[in-house]
């Protein structure tokens, strides 16, 4: 009876610990129309699609622990749309992921679906939408999840920024689109302006006196959309910057002119403090940084974001560090920070590899069960010019894989399983002798809590000597990153993985001719996307399907798999 009596005390606190956190936990209701709207998001006006009229869409805000509740009605007039939460694992809830003809079907226009799910895990993530092109047409936004109840982060700030970064074109999505899929291929070129929270100057500059090629002074006027945020500081005090990049194309260099960035988090999981003067950033990725404002108070400073891996034919974006009580239409004396050559793939790996999971954090298991190498090539087929993988370029399916898979609907995808590798003789150094692949849409069936490695492997691509940054996001997953490698992947490569504190991650990057290794664990069930970040690239077929333990997926809402021949099926027992 004593020992029950003690057992009883001991756990107690326990018990109470939990039930206030569960106490504590909201559920966060947002009622949300996307459709187009016209906006000036560079100067020019243009039609992008926005979230109840504003462009980027709302900021989400919550706490870990916290259930969101987004209420999304479809106002287009001729397309479906959803909504990716680019980093929320959705645990329990795969339907939500919102990947089209994977996770769930388009919601057509007129109607309305709930995307319901929990942020469990605090961090800097955003929102972006995954069908067609939407996410070049302007459909994103940030989503902040902050710790729960109780919980402190594992350092200190006086202040806190949110920087959300993307590109933008004067040529329409549907425009592009078409543009990607014609015979020839007619590239879309380069964004004409980079933006900060939505926000960019095309055809001058806020530094003009410092621009090269030289371009006229911005003229802005106050209530201006394409206005640039400006970030208001005290001196002497620690800020904290919380940078996401959704851009549909361009990788980016961050800096802060005169400022040195402590980089604290990636991807919603914390790293080990290091300190940079920039930064590289590539589309999918969010970090956190600390500054502290110790430079010359009567001055204000640069911020600005260049184009890194492709000849860049963009002027840079920028924005004000305001020092108060300074004014704001004090500019900085100095020019903005310099970026790294747009090739100097050097300096990309150097900060890539300074990247480490903060002490404490969960570590990989030693082994794995199954190794997955993805070739990465640019192709033709049948004339047109494609991405695959392994020599398969991704076409996604009518039904979306989640119902078919859960319900055991036959001839819904390939059932032919993709290759786990590429042929051994393959010199990714060199242009293909046969560049020829095909269209497919099979599944890596992956069995249920085990650890399977990934390695993606860099090649050349059509044109000689050409090989591109491509930064890969799997859905529903953090994997670690267990290292970077120059040329192809061998055995003799595992020897260099980093199993004592490799970073968690959900994007990751192969740099030009490497290779890059993951390892995640499937415990996740679900039906879930791993592709190229880069719109075009997807759009190309740059992507491939992981399922995992579907059969224990339970209660799939029937809007999410209305359509194709889950649709039929629901309708059918409707009928019956």
């Amino acid at each position: 009876m004593a020992s029950l009596v003690f057992l009883f005390f001991f756990l107690l606190p326990l018990i109470l610990l939990e039930l206030s956190s569960v106490m504590a936990a909201k559920t966060r209701h947002f009622k949300w129309e996307v459709e187009y709207i016209h906006w000036s998001p560079d100067g020019e006006e243009s039609v992008v699609m926005g979230i109840n009229g504003q462009f980027p869409g709302p900021t989400i805000r919550a706490k870990a622990g916290d259930t969101v509740a987004v209420h999304l009605t479809n106002k287009l007039h001729t397309e479906g749309v959803v909504i990716h939460w680019h980093g929320i694992r959705q645990i329990g809830t795969p339907w939500a992921d919102g990947t089209a003809a994977i996770s769930q079907c388009a919601i057509n226009p007129g109607e309305t679906f709930l995307y319901r799910f929990k942020v469990d895990k605090a961090g800097t993530y955003f929102y972006h939408g995954h069908y067609g092109m939407q996410r070049s047409a302007g459909l994103y936004g940030s989503l902040i999840v902050e710790v729960g109840e109780g919980e402190k982060e594992p350092f200190h700030y006086d202040g806190e920024f949110n920087l959300l970064l993307s590109d933008w074109w004067h040529k329409g999505s549907h425009e592009q689109e078409v543009d990607l899929s014609s015979n020839p291929l007619r590239w879309i070129g380069e964004p004409q302006t980079l933006l900060i929270n939505g926000r960019g100057q095309y055809n001058c500059s806020l530094a003009a006196q410092f621009s090269k090629p030289p371009l006229p002074q911005c003229k802005l006027r106050g209530g201006e959309q394409y206005a640039p945020q400006i970030l208001r500081v005290r001196p002497n005090k620690i800020y904290r910057l919380r940078v996401a990049s959704t851009t549909a194309l361009a990788s980016l260099n961050l800096a802060i002119g005169g400022h040195k960035m402590v980089v604290v988090e990636a991807d919603g999981n914390y790293v080990q403090p290091f300190s940079v003067q920039d930064m590289d950033i590539y589309s999918g990725e969010s970090y956190s940084i600390l500054f502290k404002t110790d430079q010359d108070p009567t001055k204000n400073y640069w911020i600005s974001i260049n184009v890194r891996g492709r000849e860049p034919k963009t002027p840079q974006g920028l924005t004000l560090l305001n020092y108060l009580p300074n004014s704001a239409s004090k500019f900085p004396t100095l020019p903005p920070p310099i970026a790294p050559l747009w090739n100097d793939y050097n300096h990309s790996k150097s900060f890539s590899n300074k990247i480490f999971a903060l002490m404490g954090s969960p570590k990989p298991p030693p082994q794995h069960h199954r190794r997955i190498i993805l070739l990465n090539t640019q192709n033709k087929i049948d004339g047109y010019t494609k991405w695959a993988i392994n020599n398969v370029s991704l076409v996604l399916p009518t039904t979306p894989y989640l119902g078919s898979i859960r319900y055991g609907i036959n001839n819904a995808f390939n059932a032919k399983p993709p290759p786990d590798n590429f042929p051994k003789d393959y010199d990714v150094l060199k242009q293909a002798s046969n560049s020829n692949s095909t269209y497919g849409n099979g599944v890596y069936m992956l069995k249920f809590n085990t650890t399977i490695d990934i390695i993606l492997q860099n090649a050349n691509a059509l044109a000689k000597d050409v090989s591109e940054i491509h930064p890969w996001h799997l859905h529903g997953h953090d994997f670690w990153v267990l290292g970077y490698g120059e040329g192809k992947f061998s055995e003799k490569d595992v020897k260099k993985f980093n199993l004592k504190n490799p970073p968690l991650r959900n994007t990751a990057a192969i740099f030009p001719f490497g290779w890059t290794a993951l390892r995640f664990v499937t415990d996740n069930p679900g039906v879930w996307a791993f592709h190229c970040h880069i719109e075009p690239h997807l759009h190309m077929g740059m992507g491939v399907v992981f399922a995992e333990g579907v059969h224990l997926v339970k209660k799939i809402p029937k809007e999410a798999l209305a359509c194709g021949l889950t649709g039929k099926m629901f309708m059918s027992n409707m009928h019956n």
